[in-house]
């Protein structure tokens, strides 16, 4: 009887271990899980933070306002004569003055606009054309200069025309004498012309002009007085003539 008491209370003994270290290794299991999810909680946390909290402010000092917005350009007046290089009618009402470089390509590219304005505005509009040679072109002075030859001959717009046709190709004083005699003109005439360099002060004359009626860049157009910067789509003069 003795020896089955001793069996029953270590029996119990055992048991009673078993589930208390059964307990005791659940709240383990259960604090350690609840500690990683904390600490998961609280990164996962943080960089949400991160993320949509704004910046602390800085303490260097707020941006200056933009510069006001600059004044428009003022409307130039240009005196027109017969001595001018005009294609369209004379009389029309409204007045192109284009001042271009014959070897810049932004000009050749704004060549057709111009041409496409003078055939839909017949009678409305005219074209004057004026020299404004930029020095990094090596030939752009001299082109400028042979034009002014063929046009003592008559023969302005035709070597107009003739150089920016071939201007991809590029210029050269033997190409600008070539032409010359493409066109029928006075060779020896147009030759002593140019190589006298008479109309050099002409074209210098142009872009004095130029530049003081606030040219910086070729091709430039006033449209009534009203400058127009670079080679702009035709549907922008369209609109500026439009609402003239």
């Amino acid at each position: 009887m003795k020896k089955d008491n001793k069996l029953f209370l270590w029996g119990g003994f055992l048991i009673g271990f078993s589930v208390l270290s059964l307990l005791l290794n659940i709240a383990f299991i259960f604090n350690d899980g609840l500690k990683r999810l904390t600490t998961k909680d609280s990164r996962v946390e943080g960089v949400i933070a991160q993320e949509i909290t704004p910046p602390a402010p800085s303490n260097q000092p707020p941006p200056a306002p933009p510069p006001a917005a600059p004044a428009p350009a003022a409307i130039q007046t240009f005196n027109i004569t017969k001595s001018d290089h005009v294609r369209g009618d004379f009389n029309a009402p409204v007045t192109l003055v284009e001042f271009s470089d014959f070897e810049c390509p932004f000009c050749e590219r704004h060549y057709p606009t111009l041409n496409q304005i003078l055939s839909n505005y017949k009678g409305k509009v005219r074209l004057v054309y004026k020299h404004y040679p930029l020095s990094f072109h090596p030939n752009a002075q001299t082109a400028a200069e042979s034009s002014e030859c063929a046009g003592e001959q008559g023969k302005f717009w035709e070597y107009h025309d003739k150089i920016f046709a071939n201007q991809p190709n590029g210029l050269s004083i033997d190409k600008f004498k070539q032409w010359a005699v493409d066109l029928k003109l006075n060779a020896k005439k147009f030759n002593d012309c140019l190589d006298a360099g008479k109309y050099a002060a002409k074209v210098q004359a142009d872009f004095k002009e130029g530049a003081q009626k606030g040219v910086n860049g070729t091709p430039a157009t006033f449209v009534n007085g009203q400058l127009v910067s670079g080679a702009v789509p035709y549907e922008s003069f369209k609109q500026i003539i439009d609402n003239l």
